[in-house]
C-alpha cells in the first residue's frame, strides 16, 4: 500500500512540475518578453522618433522664437500677458502664462467662484472699452484656454479692441484693421479651424509701425 501511495504522489509531483513549465511556457514568459518589449518600444524607440520628427519641424522642435529689435521676446505657441491698454490684450491664463505650470481654471461654468471671475473680467473690459457692449464680447477675451497659454485670439476678438488702440496711441482704424488683416492666419492646410491672430506677433508689428 505505501509503494502505491509513494508512485501516486511522485507522479503527481511530476504532473505539478510539468504543469508549472506549462504555465511558465504559455503564459508567464510571453508576458515577460511583452513586457520587456513594450519597455524598450515606448521608453526608447517612441521617444527617439518623436525626437527626430520633431528636428523637421519650425523650430528644429526647440520652439519658434518671435524677434524684435534684435531680441528674443517669445515664442510663438506660448501666450504672453498683454493687459496694457496700447496692446491687443492676451486671453485670460488661469496660471498667470506660467509655462512649467499649464492648466485650465477646471471649474464648471455653474462654479459660483468662476462666474464671479468672469464677471470681473467683463467689468473691467468694459471699463477700458467703454465703446464696448458686453453682448459683443468675444468669450474667449473674458474665459481662460484649457492649457492657460493660448497665444492666439480669434479675428473677432483681436478686432473688438482696435478702437481702444486707436484712440490711445493716435492711429487710425483703418490702418489697425489693415494690420490684423496682415496677422491674421489661416485655417490649417486651409480647411480645419478657424482664423486667429497670433497676440505676441500683433504686438511686435504694432510696435514697429510708423
Amino acid at each position: 500500500m505505501s509503494v502505491a501511495i509513494s508512485l501516486y504522489r511522485a507522479d503527481a509531483r511530476c504532473f505539478l512540475r510539468q504543469h508549472d513549465k506549462k504555465i511558465m511556457k504559455n503564459h508567464i514568459s510571453p508576458a515577460i518578453r511583452l513586457t520587456i518589449g513594450l519597455l524598450v518600444i515606448l521608453s526608447v524607440l517612441y521617444p527617439l522618433f518623436v525626437a527626430a520628427v520633431s528636428r523637421l519641424a519650425l523650430g528644429g522642435g526647440n520652439g519658434v522664437t518671435i524677434m524684435a529689435n534684435g531680441r528674443v521676446v517669445g515664442y510663438a505657441n506660448v501666450g504672453q500677458k498683454f493687459t496694457e491698454d496700447r496692446y491687443f490684450n492676451s486671453r485670460p491664463s488661469a496660471v498667470d502664462y506660467n509655462a512649467a505650470g499649464s492648466g485650465g481654471s477646471n471649474k464648471g461654468p455653474s462654479n459660483t467662484e468662476y462666474l464671479g471671475v468672469v464677471q470681473a473680467r467683463i467689468d473691467t473690459f468694459l471699463v477700458h472699452n467703454p465703446d464696448i457692449k458686453k453682448a459683443d464680447i468675444p468669450a474667449e477675451l473674458v474665459t481662460a484656454s484649457g492649457s492657460g497659454l493660448d497665444p492666439h485670439l480669434s479675428l473677432a476678438g483681436a478686432s473688438i479692441q482696435i478702437a481702444r488702440i486707436a484712440r490711445v496711441r493716435n492711429i487710425p482704424v483703418a490702418r489697425l484693421r489693415q494690420l490684423v488683416d496682415e496677422q491674421t492666419e489661416g485655417p490649417l492646410l486651409g480647411l480645419f479651424g478657424p482664423s486667429t491672430v497670433n497676440v505676441l506677433k500683433l504686438n511686435v508689428a504694432l510696435d514697429a509701425l510708423k
